[in-house]
């Protein structure tokens, strides 16, 4: 193992293991009087050679030298050299000669003794070896330099300031870093006397202070300019200025010389007072001003120095608001900063103050009411409300002042018009959402309805807007069916009915005075008057009894009710006026209670109609009374949020949310990246069906991997509805669309919804299985009322195909087609959704059949005919090759008219499907690359802005991504990965292109890259959707319980997601039901519902889960505490404990 040569007095040297440093001459003979064993010099060695060593190390060491020392390295390596050998020893060395006392000998003892009960973090974790020796035959030099082989035990890296050029090779800087850590002259080596305690850890608190010193130098290694010079020979960089060639440089300088935190601060605030100095109006340079000042606060470890750093951003910001008043950001930033400050009441005044002056800013709006939402110490529903009745006024207003100031009559109206008019659907839409969340249902169902009976079926005459209001009052007020109740016919209509009954009656009244004879003009001023006083009964609740002897009645008749509930509650044992902790002594009895909210939550979703429900006021009792008192909706508690809409887009807009918010199905009709579909996401409390979809996808994609586990996101909080339920609001959902396609007709949208709601509402009425399709009445009498409608009759073929029956789908397919010629041209404009709907259907039913042959023909004969522009023809054989041609000649031509269309920015439903129907000829015909190409030249030829606000360009990319997953097995991960990417830039909050990516990548790279890409995605783009796919992800993969709680903690962490009831309701049925951990659910519990007091479902989560640990003292305050906050709760205990009782 090693060579022993002899020194002058002819004495055999053994050389060590690790020859690094020369021998001292004194060693010579403790070498000869330790055992055989111990004679390596690697075992012996003098350390205080260590600290010479030390002392001399030069701070850096040039290319030569370190060439040098590594032939020096070969050299003893091999042994060619004849040197002194190198001894070390790890316990404490004791000079030869010196004389030792007894009373040194004892203390000596003493000392070693303590020593010895000390427990090293090697004896720690390790056990002494049996053997007497090892061959180490790939040493490690940092064992000797710390004394133990431990697996925390990192040295502390070395910063080099040297210069270095970009041709020093990594080994050779690698060897010298390795060096230059242990003969490092910072290092303490007087700590290594005795056994070597390895004290030059960077955790150690000299090191620590070293590290957060903010002079502490610091170099950015950067590749070099000449190897980023030598990229740009293919083409030519675009500089604005030449000021950005000569901070790069400056920056260059700084890397190699190395800068400290001071320098960097200052560097960066000379720069930032340099730009907002130059260019006081630019916002971007003003908001990175402040951001820099959080990095800033970030490495104060003082609270006082943190609050002046936050001052100076305040600073910052108001000087920003200051140079620019019209800054929606800006005024948005320093907002957000007063909140880190200023206490609740100071900053709602300052709210107020700033929306005083921007009234119809949406943005500010919008945030002011998550703020007010948000604040548990000030939430109450009331407050809340009449905040949003401010915020719609507002912004109606503001509708109202643009209107005024445009040409009432021009059509199209103004873009910015119809912007303003869609913010104030979208303000309605999250009151109604608000007031669901809270228990109001009713009240969010006769919104809603009252909205759409005013600005969609509103009669046709010219009224101010005050007039229109007090005729709608009388409309309200009646017995007339509203949106979505049987017999509904709009508000314009009833108008018209009843003018002609009104009429009818005049008409009787004076026929029947006529044949008696005289003046009737007082007939019917009293008949006006008698209907004045039915309205006002109707508004105020009241009957045709007397007022005075109504009280009288009610008091006499409440009194014996009174009586005995209170006999009844002494004789259950329940004391009326103790307090409310001594009434329920039993979590169980609370548990019911939930059990029995929940139940009359799913049932009292509609407003109640008490007129014509009652006789009289003797045939309610006390309770139905109350019930139906809470469920009565009146003119005045929607008077202040109704509100005119002109432009068809913000009319639609209404319909759209409207089906969308009872959680029917409906296709996207915008774009993932709109300000409708951000509030959806962020205001969820449970997971709807589309999402839903989604996520069990996943799940069944994981599940086919190894190592999958049983557990989804979907599973955690179970069915949004009750079927009862959602079978009634399937009903309400048709009868209203039934009603809007009168106003929207040929909507093919709204006519898949309302097929879709069809077929639920029938399939859960009836309980056996039916041969026909639930929706087939429904469609046949929609068509049979407009037999032109071709979009109808492919969302019906559509569904058919989905049923299974593809037969009937194909004869109404071709009979749609073959229709075609002898229609008008805008409905024959329609036609290319026709035939990709037909075409989508046949590659739909080849998957997973035998037939796969005859389905592809029969897709590609469809499309041969849309893209030659003849006449249809349904499918007989196979298409000819001159068909094929042809088809692809007239494809060709109509991209390039499509291609200069959308260069425009014009982009519609029915040229992407012919841009998809293009796409999938060219995958049957050809290849997919021929596909890919057309798909990403027509995708380019939009510009960015414009291709992520578009939703059509949107259900484009998304369809190239399926047609990429339906190849994936025959692609690259490359080629797979780069549309991905693209799309995630483009529309990051798609739940689509997550499930692809998983789907995708969760075969083709390792668990750990893909869960950098989440992690890198949260930070780019925080969202409820990216959140709840890793979340899917870990709990489909059977992830660690500390990752999963990571991932919670860090979403509800962000300032827009800490608002986010559906993350907290999955963090503790996550607790509960899969870590098993209710303690831990409690804790989280608490905060969910001081982040959420509006949710009343989050509320109700701890009486339904966390009955275990949460007494039943804790579970009444949590009532009194709902009450207090006016949330809205039917059932009292009282009836629960008498039912008990």
């Amino acid at each position: 193992m090693s060579n022993t040569p002899e020194n002058g007095d002819g004495e055999s040297i053994t050389t060590g293991l690790f020859p690094l440093f020369p021998t001292p001459s004194n060693s010579v003979s403790t070498i000869s009087t330790a055992p055989q064993w111990l004679r390596n010099a690697s075992f012996t060695t003098d350390l205080s050679v260590i600290d010479a060593a030390a002392s001399t190390a030069p701070p850096s060491l040039s290319d030569a030298e370190a060439s040098e020392e590594d032939e020096e390295r070969d050299a003893y390596r091999n042994n060619t050299e004849s040197v002194h050998p190198r001894v070390y020893n790890l316990i404490e060395e004791e000079e030869e000669g010196s004389e030792e006392s007894d009373e040194d000998k004892v203390k000596k003892k003493k000392r070693d003794k303590k020593k010895k009960l000390k427990i090293n973090d090697s004896d720690e974790y390790y056990t002494k070896p049996v053997k007497d020796y090892y061959l180490d035959t790939r040493p490690d030099p940092d064992n000797l330099a710390y004394g133990s082989i431990y697996r925390m035990n990192v040295p502390r890296y070395k910063l080099d300031s040297s210069q270095r050029g970009s041709e020093l090779g990594s080994m050779k800087l690698y060897l010298r870093n390795r060096r230059g850590s242990m003969l490092d002259a910072e290092i303490d080596v007087s700590s290594l006397d005795g056994k070597a305690k390895s004290d030059n850890r960077y955790w150690y608190a000299k090191h620590a202070a070293m590290e957060r010193n903010k002079n502490f130098k610091r170099i950015r290694l950067s590749a070099s300019r000449e190897a980023v010079d030598s990229s740009f020979d293919r083409f030519i960089p675009l500089e604005e200025e030449g000021e950005t060639v000569q901070e790069s440089e400056e920056e260059d300088v700084l890397s190699e010389v190395g800068i400290s935190w001071e320098d960097e601060v200052l560097n960066k605030t000379r720069e930032f007072n340099r730009q907002t100095r130059e260019r006081p109006h630019d916002e971007k340079a003003w908001l990175a001003f402040a951001e820099f000042q959080d990095k800033v606060s970030s490495m104060q470890s003082q609270k006082g120095v943190r609050l002046q750093t936050l001052e100076k951003k305040i600073s910052i910001l108001e000087k920003a608001v200051e140079l620019n008043p019209d800054s929606e950001e800006v005024l948005l930033a320093l907002l957000r900063a007063y909140r880190s400050r200023d206490s609740a009441d100071v900053l709602i005044s300052r709210w107020e103050k700033a929306l005083m002056q921007n009234s119809s800013s949406y943005k500010l709006w919008r945030e002011f009411l998550r703020v007010v939402q948000g604040e548990f110490s000030r939430f109450k529903v009331s407050e809340v409300r009449k905040m949003y009745s401010y915020a719609i006024q507002a912004l109606f207003s503001a509708c109202s002042q643009r209107h005024r100031q445009m040409d009432a009559t021009s059509e199209p109206l103004d873009s910015s018009l119809i912007q303003q008019e869609l913010v104030l659907v979208d303000m309605l839409v999250s009151l109604c959402r608000f007031e669901w969340q809270a228990g109001y249902q009713e009240l969010a169902t006769a919104l809603f309805q009252a909205e759409m009976e005013y600005s969609i079926f509103s009669p046709s005459l010219l009224l101010s807007e005050q007039s229109k209001l007090r005729l709608f009052e009388h409309f309200w007020s009646s017995n007339g069916a509203r949106v979505g109740e049987e017999g509904a016919f709009g508000w314009s209509l009833w108008l018209e009915k009843e003018e002609e009954h009104r009429q009818k009656m005049l008409k009787e009244e004076s026929s029947v005075d006529n044949d008696v004879g005289g003046w009737t003009g007082w007939t019917e001023k009293l008949s006006d008057k008698k209907e004045d006083n039915n309205f006002a009964s109707a508004n105020t609740g009241e009957g045709d009894v007397n007022g005075e002897g109504l009280d009288e009645e009610m008091e006499d008749e409440n009194g014996i009710p009174e009586d005995d509930t209170e006999a009844m509650l002494k004789l259950l044992g329940i004391d009326v006026n103790a307090a409310a902790s001594d009434e329920v002594k039993d979590a169980s009895t609370w548990v019911k209670w939930f059990e029995e909210e929940v139940s009359r939550d799913q049932n009292q979703w509609m407003p109640t109609r008490k007129a014509g429900e009652f006789s009289s006021v003797d045939e309610m009792g006390e309770r139905e009374d109350e019930e139906q008192l809470s469920s009565l909706v009146l003119y005045e508690d929607i008077n202040g949020y109704l509100f005119s809409l002109r432009s068809k887009e913000a009319r639609l807009s209404l319909v759209y949310q409207f089906v969308d918010f009872f959680g029917a199905h409906i296709s996207p009709w915008t774009s993932s990246n709109s300000l409708w579909w951000t509030e959806k996401l962020n205001s969820l409390e449970t997971l709807p069906d589309s999402m839903l979809e989604n996520l069990r996808n996943v799940h069944e994609s994981l599940s086919k991997s190894d190592g999958a586990n049983d557990f989804s996101l979907g599973s955690l909080l179970g069915g949004s509805n009750d079927i009862s339920m959602r079978t009634e609001m399937m009903k309400f959902l048709r009868n209203a669309i039934l009603l809007c396609l009168n106003v929207f007709p040929r909507n093919y949208i709204l006519e898949e919804a309302v097929l879709v709601a069809e077929e639920l509402f029938v399939t859960n009425m009836k309980t056996c299985e039916v041969a026909t399709t639930p929706c087939q009445a429904l469609a046949k009498r929609l068509l049979k009322s407009d037999r032109q409608d071709l979009l109808l009759c492919g969302v019906y073929a559509q569904r058919e195909a989905a049923s299974g029956n593809m037969k009937h789908a194909r004869r109404i397919f071709d009979m749609a087609l073959t229709s075609i010629c002898g229609l008008p041209k805008e409905l024959q404009d329609n036609a290319p959704l026709l035939y990709l709907w037909y075409a989508e259907s046949e590659i739909a039913n080849s998957s997973g059949s035998g037939l796969e042959t005859e389905s592809s023909s029969r897709a590609l004969h469809i499309l041969c005919y849309l893209g030659s522009g003849l006449a249809y023809v349904p499918y007989s054989s196979q298409p000819s090759s001159m068909q094929i041609l042809r088809a692809r000649q007239g494809f060709r031509e109509k991209l390039k008219t499509i291609q200069s269309i959308w260069s425009h920015g014009v982009t519609d439903d029915q040229s992407a499907a012919l841009v998809c129907s293009a796409a999938l000829f060219e995958e049957l015909t050809n290849d997919l690359s021929g596909a890919v190409e057309i798909l990403e030249h027509m995708f380019s030829s939009v510009l960015p802005g414009r291709r992520s606000q578009s939703h059509q360009l949107e259900n484009l990319f998304n369809y190239y991504v399926r047609m990429l997953q339906r190849h994936q097995d025959d692609l690259t991960l490359s080629k797979l990965w780069k549309p991905i990417s693209q799309g995630m830039q483009l529309y990051p909050l798609s739940p689509e292109l997550y499930r692809a990516m998983i789907d995708i990548c969760n075969h083709r790279m390792t668990s750990h890259r893909l869960r950098m890409m989440f992690d890198d995605y949260s930070r780019k783009n925080p969202s409820v959707v990216v959140w709840l796919f890793a979340l899917s992800y870990e709990l489909s993969r059977g992830g660690s319980l500390h990752r999963i709680r990571g991932l919670f903690e860090r979403a509800l962490a962000q300032d827009t997601l800490n608002n986010s009831v559906i993350l907290w309701r999955c963090y503790i049925a996550y607790e509960i039901d899969i870590a098993h951990n209710p303690s831990a659910a409690r804790r989280v519990y608490f905060r969910a519902i001081n982040a959420c007091p509006w949710s009343k479902k989050l509320w109700l989560d701890g009486f339904g889960k966390l009955s275990s640990v949460l007494t039943a003292k804790e579970m009444s305050d949590l009532q009194e505490v709902m009450r207090d906050k006016e949330l809205n709760i039917r059932t009292d205990i009282y009836e629960i404990l008498l039912l008990q009782g």
